[in-house]
């Protein structure tokens, strides 16, 4: 494996997800590869090591309920924070934003942290 930069990684990670092709995830991911989803709540659900990252990546990818829309990508150093919008029916109430951050090392991703916007209300607290 030639070396890859963190924007070539997530950029090539983002388009499995745009194009739902789960083959251009199999030399993303890392051994050591931690994977943390947004459901379910609070702390969502965690994966550990590369066989088990690869396939929940690609049970997301293969999904065709809905569809990941990349909002903006920030990358610096091994370090990106992407904003989504994920899609699961036509109307405007019928999705949910998101951040995924994740963490590059060697042309592989060995973290990825993924946090949604909730349905629910906030308290009264909390809104701002």
């Amino acid at each position: 494996m030639s070396f890859r930069t963190t924007a070539e990684v997530i950029h090539r990670f983002i388009r499995a997800f745009t194009d739902r092709d789960a083959s251009l995830l199999t030399d993303l991911i890392a051994d050591d590869c931690v994977m943390e989803a947004r459901h379910p709540a609070p702390d969502g659900a965690r994966y550990e090591g590369r066989a088990t990252c690869l396939a929940f990546c690609r049970a997301l990818v293969e999904d065709r309920t809905g569809r990941f829309d990349p909002e903006s990508v920030v990358i610096t150093g091994e370090r990106a924070t992407v904003r989504w919008r994920h899609r699961f029916g036509a109307g405007p109430a019928d999705s949910v934003r998101g951040v995924t951050i994740a963490l590059v090392r060697d042309g592989r991703i060995v973290e990825c942290l993924g946090y949604g916007k909730t349905t629910g209300d906030a308290p009264s607290s909390e809104r701002g």
